[in-house]
């Protein structure tokens, strides 16, 4: 007769150690999230609150460490790439001083295509910037940020791109990460909204503590209006309801998203660029706009018929503008496009983006068009 030995299943080796990016619970308890995605899944290695009191730990932290046993961490090791005692004393985000944005975020790059010196010229870009970009449907904005986010990649490899993608088809997700050259963080649309909340509020909170270290990060978004949607979709029954089923407490949670933007004295920025959807057909959606469109700094106009003249960029050019521009442009330079923007004024808004974009494509770079065209231009 034979014998057959059974050996005991093979038990999969867990690596030592454990690398995600810190999300606190209401109790106190940490997760540590996966790095490329900073979703939650079911193998997230647990963080004990004693552990995080000890080392100061915040949530957005990337946290590096050993474990403790399946799906617990046992020791810190470093915190942001830095060992936690050079973080001991690092400042708070709401402690640092906002200052309105001065060092410029140049668009301009071969990948940007007109797209990048339309922005430069219309409304300029600094570290820091909250800038809201207007689109109604079918205005090629999805295509309008990865070009952005293409220059941002090339001009600027000092900072730190993140682009963030909520309630958004799974193909398009696909194809912004196979063409950033950053990290892209997605909730598609068939996760529920607190799912689309909880990423947004890690996000931010991952940019903030880079901020807090000194470095500037800028953040792509599409889009403000669909936080505000997952808001008021997850908003508790009870609460007051506005005209056109909006809760009143819908647009607090996305108001601090964006208002965490900001240049902060002595050093590091956060830079957030986002969608707000309008036209829709949703008075929702329109109540959102309204509350969100004071809170930025810079704010470019896309418009539909333009669009579908097949004239990209489809920005508006009039309504389009940066605040405080002159922190952020040259005096020279400032004297000329605030005089290109007077000449542009006397037209409509499809003849002055043909007249631009006629104008740019003839010049090889915005400086060499700015100086083609100031002596034609009228003075103040």
């Amino acid at each position: 007769m034979t014998t057959t030995l059974e050996h005991p299943p093979v038990q999969k080796q867990l690596p030592a150690h454990a690398t995600g990016v810190l999300d606190i619970a209401h109790n106190g308890q940490g997760y540590l999230r996966a790095p490329e995605s900073c979703l939650p899944t079911p193998t997230d290695v647990q963080v004990s609150a004693a552990l995080i009191r000890r080392h100061g730990l915040r949530k957005g932290d990337t946290v590096e460490g050993v474990r403790g046993g399946p799906r617990a961490l046992a020791e810190v090791e470093r915190i942001n790439g830095r060992t936690p005692e050079e973080l001991r004393r690092r400042p708070h985000f709401r402690d640092l001083t906002p200052l309105h944005p001065r060092d410029r975020l140049r668009l301009e790059h071969p990948a940007s295509g007109m797209a990048g010196r339309v922005v430069d010229l219309v409304s300029p870009v600094g570290k820091g910037q909250r800038g809201l970009i207007v689109a109604p449907p079918k205005t090629g904005k999805t295509v309008l940020l990865q070009q952005l986010a293409a220059a941002v990649a090339g001009n600027h490899p000092e900072c730190r791109l993140i682009v963030l993608l909520l309630d958004e088809r799974p193909e398009e997700v696909t194809d912004m990460r196979r063409s950033v050259r950053g990290e892209v963080y997605a909730s598609t649309f068939d996760k529920t909204p607190k799912q689309h909340i909880a990423l947004a509020e890690l996000v931010v909170e991952r940019a903030k503590r880079l901020v807090e270290q000194g470095e500037d990060v800028v953040i792509l978004m599409d889009s403000l209006t669909r936080l505000c949607r997952a808001h008021n979709n997850a908003a508790a029954s009870g609460g007051r309801t506005l005209s056109g089923g909006v809760d009143a407490a819908a647009v607090h949670g996305p108001k601090r998203f964006f208002g965490a933007a900001r240049l902060a004295e002595g050093g590091g920025s956060l830079t957030i660029l986002a969608t707000a959807l309008v036209e829709t057909g949703s008075r929702a959606d329109d109540y959102f706009f309204e509350e969100l469109k004071s809170t930025g700094n810079m704010e470019l106009r896309l418009d539909r018929t333009l669009a579908s003249r097949r004239l990209f960029p489809a920005v508006d050019i009039i309504p389009s503008g940066t605040r405080r521009e002159e922190l952020l442009l040259p005096g020279a330079e400032l004297t000329t496009v605030r005089g290109l923007r007077r000449a542009l004024q006397t037209r409509d808004g499809q003849a002055a983006l043909e007249t631009l974009l006629e104008r740019l494509r003839a010049t090889p770079d915005n400086a060499a068009f700015l100086r083609q065209v100031q002596p034609t231009l009228p003075t103040a």
